[in-house]
């Protein structure tokens, strides 16, 4: 069965956006800890092509599934995690991609490479990186494992910052952030 993406962010309202992110089951990988640990022989590139054996993963539907099984633990390491087995995985820079970002109802809502949706807040925090001269933004998507804005989602962000009073912080889900590395 073909997936069939959620409809743009900003045709949706918060209540939907709620819906979309809800209807995503995911398993619950943090509660298993299988023995069988491994290579998964995996890497999910700076840009966000994830890659096996050294070539691109071409199906999006298979990039999403394993997105699903992605865990960041404590000590920085990311797995894919199944009942029976954990496998490592490389990450360059942040496993997932935001590529759209829109205010609903005062939350900032965000959509990822893989059509996962985050609204921002305290267990989804914006993470601004690196320094004035090379910033770089992330939000964070679950498990530990976050999105790194990309370049016309950062610029949405910033507008959205100017428009709301034009001192690099956003705030959602009560929570202000800010854009600026410190």
């Amino acid at each position: 069965m073909p997936y069939t993406p959620p409809p743009e962010l900003a045709g949706m309202s918060l209540a939907e956006i709620a819906q979309a992110v809800a209807d995503r089951k995911l398993p619950p990988v943090e509660q298993w800890s299988p023995d069988n640990v491994d290579d998964s022989h995996m890497r999910i590139a700076a840009d966000g092509t994830w890659y096996h054996d050294g070539s691109p993963i071409r199906r999006p539907g298979m990039v999403r599934a394993f997105s699903g099984l992605l865990n960041r633990e404590g000590d920085g390491s990311y797995w894919l995690v199944v009942p029976y087995q954990k496998l490592s995985i490389e990450v360059e820079d942040a496993c997932f991609i935001a590529t759209d970002v829109s205010r609903k109802d005062g939350d900032l809502v965000f959509r990822t490479n893989t059509d996962d949706v985050v609204v921002a807040g305290t267990d989804n925090p914006i993470r601004a990186a690196g320094d004035p001269e090379k910033p770089a933004l992330y939000v964070h998507v679950r498990r530990g494992c976050e999105a790194r804005l990309n370049r016309s989602t950062y610029e949405q962000l910033a507008q959205i910052a100017l428009d709301e009073g034009g001192d690099f912080t956003v705030t959602s889900g009560s929570e202000t952030f800010s854009l600026l590395p410190e």
